[in-house]
């Protein structure tokens, strides 16, 4: 990665050597990684920024102090360039208060020109002849681990790589075909963006594919189980279904023995699960069984 210089900003003097790239840069390239896979909350976990000189990897997880960020991201002089950044913005806008002003999303403005494609690479290699390799795996790892591996290091490093000369085609093609005034607009939107709990989805059961098949008994079963796992990985901060696939759920509703033994014998829970969550369970059956 010789012609993308970075840095990992680790420690005071780093964070100062990025601050003072940043001062005297007009624009910044934006993106960030986060896990929205194994957390019920989206986890932030490492934020890329491209300066003038370099690009510097900001770790959310090792305490340094970020809120000098703060006077850039707000200050209209300086343009921000980001792709599909609206989830970006909405999780550093709830990890740190930060405000945007004078914004330029890749991904919309692509959209707004016609883009029938609007992955990153598709976008570099259309506008740039640039082939940039963007693994899914390594877009799905494990972000929240340290120390990073080499291949996620560089997949971050080349996210914001790219981003300014794309944005200075993108943005030639919107003047010359007039479209500036809607452009501004849907970058309005991104600026606006912010984070919202996720939500309950209160007729969600039924969406489980053996619903239909379920007794009324099952059906008032599985509602209930339904609103507890929510609940549940909420309070964990764990993604959904790892608490109890939809599957399980289904097992669940339809144990017959109401008992502890039961639960675990008939749903395959080993005997962590068991633990875990097996009182809360069997008293969730009991109730809705209308037993207790």
């Amino acid at each position: 990665m010789n012609k993308h210089p970075w840095t990992w900003v680790d420690s005071p003097a780093k964070r100062r050597s990025a601050e003072k790239d940043m001062q005297t840069s007009s624009i910044l390239c934006i993106d960030t990684e986060y896990d929205s896979f194994r957390y019920f909350h989206d986890k932030l976990c490492l934020i890329q920024i491209r300066a003038e000189k370099r690009s510097y990897l900001f770790d959310p997880l090792n305490g340094v102090d970020l809120s000098f960020l703060a006077e850039p991201f707000a200050d209209p002089a300086i343009l921000k360039i980001l792709h599909a950044g609206d989830n970006d913005i909405r999780l550093l806008k709830r990890d740190y208060g930060f405000a945007f002003r004078n914004v330029f999303d890749t991904h919309r403005a692509a959209a707004i020109l016609g883009c029938h494609y609007l992955s990153l690479s598709t976008l570099i290699h259309e506008y740039l002849d640039v082939d940039l390799e963007k693994k899914k795996k390594v877009q799905r790892s494990e972000w929240d681990k340290r120390p990073l591996t080499e291949d996620q290091l560089r997949y971050a490093v080349l996210d914001t790589a790219y981003l300014r000369p794309l944005y200075e085609k993108l943005a030639a093609d919107i003047r010359v075909r007039g479209l500036e005034k809607g452009a501004a607009r849907a970058f309005e939107e991104i600026t606006a963006a912010t984070w919202h709990e996720k939500a309950f989805d209160a007729g969600g059961h039924k969406r489980i594919k053996p619903y239909s098949l379920l007794t009324a008994v099952q059906k008032k079963r599985l509602r209930g189980l339904f609103r507890w796992r929510f609940q549940k990985a909420r309070e964990m901060n764990r993604a959904i279904f790892m608490v109890l696939s939809d599957q399980e759920l289904v097992n669940l509703a339809r144990v017959e023995t109401l008992t502890l033994a039961g639960v675990k014998a008939e749903c395959g829970f080993s005997a962590e699960r068991a633990a875990r969550f097996g009182k809360d369970i069997l008293q969730i059956l009991i109730q809705q069984d209308g037993l207790a």
